[in-house]
């Protein structure tokens, strides 16, 4: 595909860099370190954020025009952000980072205009996380600078979503409606956690906001690089659906570790959620069969305390324990939630059965007896890590990744045959093997739009969670993306899906990322698959081939297509429906990946 010169130019770089990390590294390597520091001298001395705080954005509802937080007297409510968890002070997990909701009563000063003010900051890590809205009335996009300990400077450009009419996928919490000197408005206000990657060899010491005095800063923090541990398990937030309802329950989930270690983590997340839920424990354990563990479940701890609240929106990680996790082996993850819970954040399609109890707190129980009910999906448990080893593998993808139509209980989606490849090998780093696969989901366009209890399962798009569900993953080395028949499904053109394809890897890219792009499957004989889709899908193929975005091509179409009728599987590798690939064809996909490209 032809490019202009000045996009070739962009796009070598780009590639030839490795990312806008290694771009953040050379800028800053040029800059004298003299110079840099006269910069400094001419601005004001840094200052902790909240000693910057210039405008007050939350209003008692009795008392509105405490606040004005867009210019026009329009306000967030304190009563929605203490429903959603959000109390001052709070610490907030999202997308791996620990922000602050700012310590302030209602109609204080709580957040920032950004306007060029020096924020002092200290921490390494590989991004800096931003807590904040727009109130210009669109999405607005800003530049800052961020000072390193060594005296050099890196830039940095963030997106702040306006806060009334940003995509509510991409938020990290939404409240029902908006304060006015007149009376409460009935549309949702949203909040934003925006991460910018930073160099993470070098220690941050302050950041200059931009100039853009729309951009709110509400919070900001370096995330840490998650060194020394590695991405065991991992699935994606497909919806937040109606469940149980919940009182005084516990779950026990079953999970296949990709590589093991000698220490654990568990990850929850409560995406998309209006309310905090309530973890009232957690153990892991080893699964013998059904919902029996091999030996006695192990206590897990949050924070040094044996529950947690998990704000809407945010995430909790457990306190690391030693605990050997074998490779390639089921664990029984057991948390109890006392409830009322009526909705939860769920991945849908785990083919893998799970375990519901009866009531009570049964997380210690080593006999599956009071596991007396099914789940078949996975509700709040979003990741598992183990200590040490080599980073991880992300993929994101569709209904092929996540395995529909493979059999259940038995691992054997691509991703889990690609694991146990790595696991047999030592050409290649034995990386961990992270499947963000959602049913349904698109590359382009949300099927779920992020927000409120939902009917459809499919998710925000790609383009959407690509943040939360492969950069904020942990110690993601490299993504590989296999997205695009349900966009071509849906009656959108080869050229939009392979434009957002393109988006994907840039965005990966400066997030110092290698990225591979798998070519579509074939699903003739599916009635939707008519001979136009099959036009989009040989040309979104044909793109996928030739590109010069991605760092390597996986080419599953060539792996399952039957040599006599390209346009379909061969029929020992479809499942039978004619779009998802089999035990057989997943396989086959698996093995055809070139394990030098991760």
């Amino acid at each position: 595909m032809s490019r202009r010169g000045t996009e070739q130019e962009g796009r070598l770089v780009r590639r030839g860099v490795r990312g806008f990390a290694v771009v953040l590294v050379l800028i800053a390597s040029v800059l004298p370190v003299a110079s840099a520091q006269a910069e400094h001298d001419d601005r004001a001395a840094p200052l902790p954020l909240e000693q910057l705080f210039d405008n007050t954005a939350v209003s008692d509802d009795g008392d509105p025009s405490a606040a004005d937080f867009d210019g026009a007297g329009a306000s967030l409510s304190a009563e929605d952000l203490t429903a959603a968890g959000w109390t001052p002070g709070q610490a907030l997990t999202v997308q791996g980072a620990t922000l602050t909701w700012p310590n302030r009563v209602a109609g204080l000063p709580d957040n920032v205009r950004a306007n060029g003010q020096s924020v002092a900051l200290a921490g390494r890590g590989d991004a800096l996380a931003f807590l904040v809205a727009s109130t210009s009335g669109a999405d607005l996009t800003a530049s800052g600078t961020v000072s390193y300990t060594d005296g050099t400077l890196s830039p940095y450009t963030l997106t702040a979503p306006d806060w009334r009419r940003g995509p509510l996928a991409t938020k990290a919490v939404a409240l029902p409606h908006v304060n006015t000197p007149d009376g409460p408005l009935a549309e949702k206000a949203r909040l934003y956690v925006v991460t910018v990657p930073v160099d993470a060899t070098r220690s941050v010491a302050s950041v200059q906001l931009p100039l853009a005095p729309d951009l709110h800063v509400f919070a900001l923090s370096v995330r840490a690089a998650t060194t020394g541990w590695t991405g065991a398990w991992a699935t994606a937030t497909s919806g937040y659906p109606a469940v149980g309802p919940w009182t005084d329950r516990t779950l026990r989930l079953v999970v296949h570790t990709s590589v093991g270690g000698t220490g654990v983590r568990l990850r929850f997340d409560n995406t998309f959620a209006a309310a905090p839920v309530r973890i009232g424990g957690a153990t892991v354990a080893v699964q013998d069969t059904g919902a029996a563990a091999e030996a006695t479940p192990v206590r897990l701890t949050f924070g040094g305390a044996a529950d947690t609240e998990i704000p809407a929106g945010a995430q909790a990680y457990s306190d690391p324990i030693a605990f050997d996790v074998p490779a390639g082996a089921n664990l029984l993850v057991s948390f109890h939630l006392p409830g009322p819970i009526e909705a939860a954040p769920v991945h849908r399609l785990a083919q893998q059965r799970s375990y519901l109890s009866e009531p009570g707190d049964h997380t210690a129980a080593g006999a599956a007896t009071a596991y007396t009910g099914v789940l078949t999906n996975w509700p709040l448990l979003t990741g598992v890590d183990v200590a040490g080893g080599p980073g991880s593998v992300v993929v994101i993808g569709d209904s092929i990744t996540d395995g529909d139509k493979s059999t259940v209980d038995a691992n054997r989606r691509w991703p889990d045959v690609l694991a146990g490849r790595l696991r047999a090998q030592s050409a290649v780093p034995r990386y961990g093997v992270l499947n963000q696969g959602i049913a349904g989901n698109s590359v382009t366009a949300d099927r779920y739009p992020g927000d409120g209890v939902s009917t459809d399962s499919a998710g925000v798009s790609a383009l959407h969670r690509l943040d939360r569900d492969v950069h904020a993953q942990t110690s993601v080395r490299t993504a590989i993306v296999l997205e695009g028949i349900n966009d071509l499904l849906a009656g959108r053109s080869a050229q939009t899906l392979t434009a957002g394809l393109e988006e994907i890897a840039d965005r990966a890219h400066a997030r110092g990322l290698r990225v591979l792009v798998a070519t579509l499957v074939p699903c003739g004989g599916e009635p939707r698959c008519t001979a136009a889709l099959e036009t989009e899908r040989t040309a979104a193929n044909a793109w996928i081939r030739q590109n010069d975005v991605f760092d390597g091509v996986l080419d599953f179409d060539a792996a399952v297509r039957d040599p006599a009728q390209p346009s379909r599987m061969l029929p020992a590798y479809d499942s039978g429906d004619h779009l998802h690939p089999g035990d057989a064809g997943l396989a086959a996909m698996a093995e055809s990946v070139d394990l030098t490209l991760l």
